[in-house]
């Protein structure tokens, strides 16, 4: 008996195709303005406005005004402040950023250990000490310096006592 291939060949499932995941590092805080303000120096970011958001939400009466603060002569959250990738796009709308992001929450508990994750900045070996002296400039701390067989880099804290290295 002859078959044909239509009739024995499974028909083929759809495979889909994973699409990339927007993401934002959250840090928990003390003063998230103070935190914005230094990270967004130390990075050459943007401090994400989200004025519009706030008064129209204000407007609304869909929020307390307890809940916003003056940050940079506009209104903010008091308890949110966000940097961004200068390059990257944002709602217009809102303020927020749609790339490259740090998200700085206010949370009532200090910093009580080292950090689980932190962030690595590259200006590269022959920037690393002048970025280092700016960043100290900024209100870092140099924790230690670092050379092994992998590579040489300084361990530094953000005005909250946040560990980051400098490569």
């Amino acid at each position: 008996m002859t078959q044909t291939p239509a009739q024995d060949a499974p028909t083929p499932v759809p495979v889909p195709v994973p699409v990339p995941v927007h993401w934002k590092l959250v840090i928990d805080c003390a003063d998230p303005h103070a935190q914005a303000d230094f990270w967004a120096a130390a990075l050459a970011y943007t401090v994400e406005d989200h004025s519009a958001l706030v008064d129209r939400l204000l407007g609304l009466g869909a929020v307390p005004a307890e809940l916003t603060v003056e940050s940079h002569g506009r209104r903010a959250w008091r308890d949110l402040a966000a940097v961004r990738h200068p390059g990257d796009p944002y709602q217009e709308e809102s303020g927020t950023g749609l790339g490259r992001r740090l998200l700085f929450q206010r949370v009532p508990e200090p910093k009580t250990g080292k950090n689980r994750l932190h962030l690595d900045l590259h200006p590269g070996p022959d920037r690393r000490a002048a970025e280092v002296e700016r960043l100290t400039g900024l209100g870092a701390s140099v924790l230690r310096a670092v050379r092994e067989a992998g590579g040489e880099w300084v361990v530094m804290t953000d005005p909250e006592g946040n560990e980051y290295c400098v490569h």
